[in-house]
Parts: C-alpha cells; structure tokens; sequence
C-alpha cells in the first residue's frame, strides 16, 4: 500500500465534501418551505388550477435547470480556474443565492411588500444556487478522486456521496426545527425566509475553508506548474511516490502536444458513452421519484400525511446507513460488483413494489420493497457512480467529458421527475396498475443498468488515475 498523509489526505476530503452537503442541503432545503411561496406568491395571481400548479411546478424544480447550466459550464471553470477556483465559485453562489431566496425583494422593493412580484427573483435565485450545485456535483468528486491514494479513492469519493444524503437529512431537522418556533402564519410570514437563508451557514463555512486547501497536483501540472504540483504531492504521498506519480501525471498529458487539447474521442467513444450511460442510469432507475415524491408515493399506499413524512425519514435513514456500507466495501469489493448487485436489488424491489400496487396490497410489504430499494440503491448507484466518473476518463479529456457526463445525469433527472407525475397521474394507467406502473419501468430500467454494467464497464479499483488511462482504446477494449 502506497504511504499518504492520513490526516491531509482526509482534512482535503471534509472540505470537497462540503460541496456536496450543500448539493443534499440545497436540494431538500425547498421542501419545507412550498406552501408558503404558494402563498406569498403564487396564489394571490388568482391563476387556473392547471396554471397555478404548473408554476409551482416551475418554481420549485428551476434550480434544476441552473444544475444543468452548471454542469454544462463546469468543465470550462474547472480547466480555466481549477478544481479549488471552481468550488470557490459554486461556494459564492451557494451563498448569494441562500440571502438571495430568502430576501428575493432585496434591493428591489420592500422585503415582504412586493408579493407575487418577487417571484421573478426568487427563481433566478433557485437558478443560480442550482449552477452552484451543478458546478459542485461535479468538482467536489474530481477533487476528491485527483487529491487521493489509489487504494482508497473510492472509499473517500463515496464520502461525497454520504455527504449529500446528510446534507439531506440536516435540512429536514433544520426546517422542523424552524418550523416549530411558530404557527402556520408565522411560517408563511418569516419561517420559510429562515430556512432558505439557512444554507449561508454551510455556504460560509465552505467557501471559508477553500481558501486554506490547495489546488489538485493533476491540474496544476496541466497548467505548466509541475514544481508546485510536486511539492503538493510529496505532502500528500511522500518523496518517492510524489516524484513516480509526477510522472506518470505528465506522461498521460503527453497526448496535449504544444498544449493543444485533444479531441473529445482520442481514446475512443467507448469511454465517454460509457460516462454518460452510467449518468443516464443512474437517475433511470428512478431515485429521484421516489426522493422528492416519497410523501405522494406513500399517501398513494394510504398513509396520513404524519405518517407519510415518518416513512419518508425511515427511507432517507437507509439511504444513508446503506452509503456507510458502500464507503466500507468499494475498495475491497470493487466498482462493478456493487454497480450489478445494486441493480439487481433495485429490480427486485421496483419489480415487486409495482404489483403490489396493482394488487392493492400497499401495507407494510410496499413499505419495504421502498426502504429495500433505497437501500440497493445507497450501497451502489449513488455513491459508485460518482467514484466511477471521477476516475474513469484520461486526464487529457477529464473536464470536457465528464462535463458532459453530469449534464446528461441533470438532465435524466429532471425528465424523471418530470415524467413520474405525468404518469402517477394518468387515470387511464391507475385504473389498470394502482399507481403501479412507473415502478415497474424503473424495474426494468434496474436491469438495463446491470446489463449494461457487465458488458462495458471495467473494473477501477486500486488503479491509479494514469493507469485507468490504459483500460480504454479506440477498438473499445474494456480491458
């Protein structure tokens, strides 16, 4: 096992995975906080019912469409300004946009006095906090992966991943705790504007912590700065290592001759189609329908509204104990076994939830196969994943083509929640399958992905970023 510095190489991990506490933080911050910008600013439009719910639709899920951006953008901000620049940016707007959200009439109008014409605001607001967590899905893993020992970089990219899943689970604690310090009215008044203005608390802390971390050894040779590369790296690995990984670091750059970037494909499609269809499935076996329509999902089994938010909790407690167990296993195990494993679990669980469904046997059975579900989920497609994109692509080509890499898996996502709702509220589909039948597509999703994972993906552990370089070739050899 190579020697690293313990507690630098895990002091640089707490700080990237900021990143993606504010990615779990941003993305369930909204949730508690609905009701009262339909209130403030949506129902006094006096719109139709359809029109009024498609702008609600709008305005909580735009900061998806500012992931996207963000996604797209982040492979120019990370080779123009660096992997530490470019979370420094994500950190400012993860900070502007928490005051931004919260105090939308900020320098425009009375704060609470403009009503629905503060709604134009707020949604640029959400927009630029989801270019923060675009630009963030994507750095903070590259980090991670770039600053890491071989032999434990799938331990603490995974890290990232539990990171989002606490994130998730802080903001649930931290709404609630909001919550509970007034009435309805309150809430709609002044408890929301807490909740959202909230995340500035992380988002300082990150940004504050960037400026003391440097940039990756990897980005500092591609920029002509092999010397400050070294010294990073012998702080990170020892000299001896230090210098060999230098090498091999400026050897897998040789392809940028005259420090001309190569072409997207230069070792082959193989490599970024496979980027992308990992991204594609990962959002296809449907984890984002049942995470931001739990509650809905488990109303549909007939819960009460308290006992569907206590389920929901019970869901996001497995997700996370199931990524502590994919942190444990993925240096022993391997990326592809997980990857299978997990997917399988997934299919039996859609597989089973989708007839129950229609069986209208939606008791503690259905309740399981969900909690099964999210559980194969967390130990496989959420963390390793992320841990395979990091890694995966040359150095040459890492910032373009794992750009488009998350771009695709913002854009699955956001057709995925698009699309459970079209087809949760489909009458023609519920009087055949029980809101059954989204379920039973995300089954068969869950075994394309396995499918997929055993004739195309290779196997990553224990290898060295350079060395991953030589598992692709343009005859598509996965090695």
């Amino acid at each position: 096992m190579t020697p690293h510095n313990r507690s630098l190489v895990n002091g640089l991990t707490f700080v990237a995975t900021l990143g993606g506490l504010l990615f779990g933080y941003d993305t369930a911050v909204i949730s508690g906080a609905v009701s009262a910008i339909d209130a403030n600013f949506i129902e006094p439009l006096n719109l139709s019912e359809t029109a009024r719910s498609s702008l609600s639709g709008w305005t909580v899920s735009s900061a998806l469409f500012g992931c996207i951006i963000g996604a797209v953008i982040a492979g120019w901000v990370a080779k123009r300004l660096g992997r530490k620049g470019g979370l420094l940016v994500a950190g400012a707007l993860f900070l502007l946009s928490a005051v931004g959200s919260a105090y939308p009439e900020l320098g425009i109008g009375p704060i609470g006095g403009m009503g629905p014409r503060a709604l134009t605001p707020f949604i640029f607001y959400r927009i630029l906090c989801g270019v923060g967590v675009g630009i963030a899905s994507m750095l903070s893993p590259l980090y991670i992966a770039e600053i890491a020992p071989s032999q434990i970089r799938g331990r603490l990219v995974s890290f990232n991943q539990l990171s989002i899943v606490f994130g998730m689970l802080l903001v649930y604690f931290v709404n609630w705790a909001i919550a509970s310090q007034g009435d309805d009215a309150w809430i709609k008044s002044t408890g929301w504007r807490l909740m959202l203005a909230s995340e500035a608390v992380p988002a300082a802390l990150f940004a504050g912590l960037l400026l003391c971390v440097p940039d990756t050894p990897r980005w500092l040779v591609m920029q002509g700065r092999s010397a400050q590369a070294l010294q990073i790296l012998i702080r990170l690995l020892g000299h001896g290592a230090a210098q060999a990984t230098l090498a091999d670091i400026e050897a897998s750059l040789g392809v940028q001759t005259d420090r001309v970037a190569p072409s997207l494909f230069a070792f082959g499609s193989r490599v970024v189609v496979t980027g992308i269809m990992l991204s594609v499935f990962q959002q296809f076996v449907g984890i984002n329908a049942v995470l931001y329509y739990a509650p809905l999902m488990f109303k549909n089994m007939g819960a009460t509204t308290d006992t569907a938010l206590w389920q929901t909790i019970i869901v996001g407690l497995a997700n996370a104990l199931s990524t502590i167990i994919a942190i444990l296993t993925v240096d022993r195990w391997g990326r592809k076994p997980l990857l299978i494993v997990g997917a399988v679990v997934m299919a039996v669980a859609m597989l089973a939830l989708g007839f129950l469904f229609q069986a209208r046997l939606v008791g503690v059975g259905a309740l399981c196969a969900v909690v099964i579900y999210s559980a194969g989920f967390a130990l496989s497609w959420g963390p390793v994943t992320w841990v395979l994109l990091s890694e995966m692509f040359p150095n040459a080509i890492k910032n373009r083509a794992l750009a488009i890499a998350v771009a695709a898996q913002w854009i699955a996502n956001l057709f995925v929640s698009w699309s459970f709702k079209v087809l949760d509220g489909n009458s023609v589909l519920n009087d055949l399958f029980n809101h059954g039948f989204a379920y039973w597509i995300y089954g068969a999703m869950s075994v394309l992905a396995a499918t997929f994972v055993c004739l195309y993906v290779p196997e990553t552990k224990r290898r060295t970023l350079e060395g991953i370089q030589n598992l692709w070739s343009r005859s598509g050899s996965t090695a």
